[in-house]
């Protein structure tokens, strides 16, 4: 059985859901692939200023559902004009009460599930989970870059959260009927 973290609880509160679908973008960028793996929440009838309206003090929301938002880079990139050398990153979005949304590129890789539920599946056990037990206070001295995002509207509304990364180096999250997006290039 899986469980899905209520934004708004402490991370011992868990509900037992079936998980997000699993979403994965990639782009090669100078022959070097960039991969952000994550979780799609979907709306069912609620609106994103609803649901971030429940996040925790420190604003700071998991980009995703159930595991860890993922970002894997072979090649050093430039994310918002931040450099983020090559390896593996988690990446979360600082959401402020008003003003523009920020992209955090963490080093902290998450926690196991089974630290966090001891009843966890063996075959999903190991697999990582983000820091929902305040990121300001756990993490956020691990993170590599935080960067603004350019908000935007879509025509058609998105019912579940997507991520997309164009070759032209443009990373985006779509949600409902608005997006952010920040730009990602070659660092070299």
């Amino acid at each position: 059985m899986w469980i899905r973290w209520i934004p708004l609880l402490v991370s011992s509160a868990v509900l037992a859901q079936a998980p997000a679908p699993r979403g994965t973008a990639t782009a090669s960028l100078k022959g070097k692939q960039i991969t952000i793996e994550y979780g799609r929440p979907a709306l069912k009838g609620r609106t994103v200023k609803d649901l971030t309206a429940q996040l925790p003090p420190d604003r700071v929301w998991r980009a995703g559902s159930d595991r860890v938002t993922a970002l894997m880079t072979e090649g050093d990139i430039l994310i918002g004009g931040k450099k983020v050398p090559a390896g593996k990153y988690t990446l979360y979005v600082h959401i402020p009460q008003s003003g523009d949304w920020s992209l955090a590129v963490n080093a902290d890789p998450g926690i196991e599930l089974i630290k966090l539920w001891p009843e966890a599946p063996p075959d999903v056990a190991k697999a990582l989970f983000p820091r929902l037990d305040g990121y300001e206070k756990n993490i956020a001295d691990k993170e590599i870059a935080r960067v603004p995002m350019k908000s935007g509207t879509v025509a058609t509304p998105v019912e579940l959260f997507t991520i997309t990364l164009d070759p032209g180096g443009v990373l985006t999250m779509l949600w409902g009927d608005r997006s952010w997006s920040v730009d990602v290039k070659p660092a070299s």
